[in-house]
Parts: C-alpha cells; structure tokens; sequence
C-alpha cells in the first residue's frame, strides 16, 4: 500500500476520484453532445433522442445491480472493484469513438436505419458507463474507513470529477462537439486505466458488528421490497417501453396519472415512516428507502434539463446557427459543472460539518429549485440569463452527485456496498427512463418547450421537501465522517 493512501493524503483523494470522474466525463460528453449529434446528423426527431437516451437506464437497471453484487463476491486482477473499472473504462472510450461514426457502422453493417444503431451504441456507452460508476463509487467507500471523513471523499470525487467535466464542456464551446467527443475518448481510457494501479483494496470487506451478516444472501424479493418507493417509475417504465415496442400509439393519459399516483402513494408512505423505536438495522432499511425516494425527483428535473435543453434552446433562440445552439448548452452545462466543482470541498464539506449533511443537500436543492423557477420564467429574454442561471442550478447539482452518496453508504451493510449502490442507482435510471419515454412524450407534444423548466422546478421543489424528511445520522456520527481534513 502506498504511503499516500495508508496517510489518507489529498493526493490520495485526488488519485481514488478519477476513475469516477472518467466516467463523469464520459457522461459529460454524451449530454453535451448526445442530443445534438442525433438532431442535427443524423435528422432524429425529439421523441427518437427520448428513446435513444432510454437506452442508457436500461443498461443502468441491470447493469449497476448486477456488477454490484458481483463486486462484493469476486477477487481478480488484484481487487474486487478495479478489473470492473478497466474494462468499462476502455468499452466506455471505444463507444465515445463510435458516437460521430453510427451511419458508417450502420452502411458497413447492411443496416439502412439509423435508429436501431444509435440505440446500440448508446446502450453500449451507458452500460460500460454503468459497469464502471457502482465500482468507482462503491471502492471510496471501501478504501475510506468510516472515521476517517467518508464525506471527503465523495466531496472530492465531485470536485475533481466536476472540474474535468466543465474542461469537457469547454471543449465543445472553444471548438465543437467532434473535438469533445474524440478528445472525451482518450480523457476517460487514461482516468479509468491508470489510477486504479495506485489504490490497493482489501481482499476482506469490514462487516459492522451490530448488523446481522449471517443471513443469507440477498434474495429477489428482499431486493423488490428494498425499492418499494420506486415500484411507479418501475411500472411506467415496463408500460412505456412495452409500448413503444409494440408500436401502439399513446391516445390518453390514464396510465400516467396512475402511476403518478402510486409513485405519491409509495413515496409518502416511507418519508413518514417513524424510525423511532427500531432496530439498528431497521432504521437503515427505512433511512435508505427515504434516501431513495428522495433522491428520484431530483433526477427527473436534472435529467429532463440534460436531455432537452438543446430543443428549449431551438424553441426559444431559432435564429441561431445549430452549431451556435450547440455551444450555448455547452457553455450552460460548463458553468453548471464549474459551480458543481468548485462548491464540495469548498462549501458543501465544511458546512455539512456545522448543519449535517441531509440539511446541506435540502439547502442546496432548494437553491437549485430557485435557479429552475428563473429559467422558467426568464429564460427566453436573454442567453446571459440563462448562463446566470445555470449557476446558481450549479449549487443543487454539485450536492446531487456528492453527498447522497455519503448519506446512503451509512445506512447499508458495508459488506453489501456494491450491491446498494446498485439498488440505490435505480433511483437515478427510473427516474430517466420516465424523462426519455413520458416527458419526452410530452415536451414533443408542447408547443411551448418551457414545459421542460416546469417539470424541473416542480420535481425538485419536491425533492427538496423530501430530503427535509429524511433523518440525519446522530451528531458525533456526522464528526466521525466529516471532521478535520486536516
């Protein structure tokens, strides 16, 4: 073991969040570019981008859970995380390459259709994405002993994967989208193949003495009960993939207003389940499923943004160029991601320390409704609007992809980490494919594309209120996790 990971340095840091952040930046690549690529090459209409970008949860569902229980039960190539790391790394900057060439694949393949291809590829892109992120994220929580400021590390995993992401973004602004997604590719080889020969992980994982680990593994009913709050996106999904599938044209609403429905029933139902009086373990299965169920709605009203800003910017902004539209969502997601990356360590961290971590992320949120209910309203009269904007959305972003994490790994059995994170990813693919399959449905019905920042503003306003209900870790807890770094 290096002395910089055995010191817990910031060197160390820094090294255990690249392969999380080749992954962000894969992601970063494929919303910058993903949308626009399709519309403008390849003449896709906005509820093909939908289904295409629905190719990606899909992978995510299966993906994340699968290689997460995998993790926790292998050993090879030195470690149970890292050969999953290496090979969604090089499969992720392989599809990066695919990305600009799909009609090439296409002609080469016999294959007249550009549709089916573009499905391949990005679900290929989004399952070597998602084979990687549950172990990039579940090895921080292995390699980073419980007193010694988990948070810092999930802080730092953001602030260095939301630095490269706004380089990424750059890119698209300075030059274009090509340049992003061929310089994407190797950025995301090189931080996913390299790093993990500088981490050593432990071939025993810490089992918690006060949880009972001597059950049987998981089972599959155990795994459905444990995402009850997201049996409503569950249904939608399998209902609208069905759906398209068979090609049956959608005449009403009914089905969305019931899972609508059943998704407020469930998710009501354990944000005011009482932990008190419980079990140890009995407060983490309820303290994890209100984590979940919080953490959905905000990702509806990310995703929607980062699926169809560049329709809004179409809608609201028509005398441009389709290369000028472009860079103004690069440069509006570059200004999100720079805020995301600046804010953790600096801000998110220490002030985590003095109000606790569930208090942080429902401020940080709030001010992310904020910024949403400005893009609705004043969103048309100005492009500067919007790059101001997208900065204070960038504070709600920045604790999105850092502190939930923190939050979740302390309500699961460390032994099980992969297997959780994979569970608790479906509160994040869910939620997309309802984004891509209905609000995709919708915002190409609408003829006024600020349904987009309607969706966003409500779903994050609720958000917002949910993780007020989500109890927080006892005080000395929370200094064990996010204490002195220094």
């Amino acid at each position: 073991m290096l002395s910089i990971q055995k010191k817990l340095t910031n060197t160390f840091f820094a090294i255990l969040s690249l392969p999380a952040t080749a992954m962000g930046f894969a992601l970063s690549v494929q919303i910058s570019a993903l949308s626009w690529i399709l519309s403008n090459k390849y003449g896709l209409d906005i509820h093909d981008v939908g289904l295409v970008w629905a190719a990606g949860p899909i992978a995510g569902i299966l993906g994340q859970v699968i290689i997460g229980v995998i993790s926790d039960n292998v050993w090879f190539w030195g470690g149970r995380r890292k050969p999953f790391i290496l090979i969604g790394g090089v499969l992720a900057s392989l599809m990066l390459l695919a990305l600009p060439n799909i009609d090439v694949i296409s002609s080469s393949m016999g294959i007249e259709g550009i549709l089916g291809i573009a499905i391949a590829v990005a679900l290929m892109l989004d399952l070597a994405i998602n084979v990687s992120f549950n172990p990039t994220r579940s090895i921080i929580a292995d390699v980073t002993p419980e007193g010694v400021n988990r948070t810092k590390g999930y802080t730092w995993m953001q602030s260095v994967s939301g630095t490269l992401s706004v380089g990424a973004y750059a890119i698209g602004v300075i030059w274009d989208n090509y340049v992003l997604i061929y310089s994407g590719a190797i950025i995301v080889f090189l931080c996913s193949f390299i790093p993990p020969f500088f981490i050593e992980e432990k071939k025993e994982l810490i089992v918690e003495k006060d949880l009972n680990t001597d059950k049987p593994a998981t089972s599959f009913m155990e795994i459905l009960m444990a995402v009850r709050p997201l049996w409503g996106f569950l249904v939608y999904d399998v209902y609208a993939i069905t759906m398209r599938l068979i090609h049956i044209e959608q005449t009403n609403y009914y089905m969305e207003f019931i899972c609508l429905g059943l998704t407020v029933l469930l998710i009501g139902q354990v944000l005011i389940q009482s932990e008190k009086d419980k079990s140890r373990e009995e407060r983490n299965a309820i303290g994890f499923k209100k984590v979940m169920a919080a953490h959905a709605f905000s990702w509806v009203g990310v995703h929607t943004m980062f699926v169809y800003m560049f329709f809004y910017i179409q809608d609201k902004y028509p005398l441009m160029s389709s290369i000028d539209q472009g860079r103004v969502v690069s440069l509006s997601f570059l200004i999100l991601n720079a805020v995301g990356a600046i804010i953790p360590v600096l801000v998110l961290q220490p002030l985590a320390k003095r109000i606790g971590r569930v208090n942080t992320h429902a401020l940080s949120l709030g001010i992310m409704t904020i910024g949403y209910f400005g893009l609705l309203a004043f969103g048309s009269t100005n492009i500067y609007i919007i790059y101001i904007l997208m900065a204070v959305c960038g504070v709600g972003w920045a604790a999105i992809i850092s502190l939930p994490f923190a939050i979740m790994s302390q309500k699961v059995d460390q032994a099980k980490m992969g297997l959780y994170m994979g569970l608790f990813n479906l509160s994040v693919v869910l939620p997309q494919l309802v984004v891509s399959l209905g609000v995709g449905f919708a915002v190409n019905q609408a003829e006024n594309k600020v349904l987009i920042f309607i969706i966003s503003t409500i779903t994050l306003a609720l958000s917002t209120v949910a993780w007020l209900m989500v109890k927080e870790d006892d005080d000395s807890n929370i200094q064990n996790q996010v204490g002195s770094t220094h």
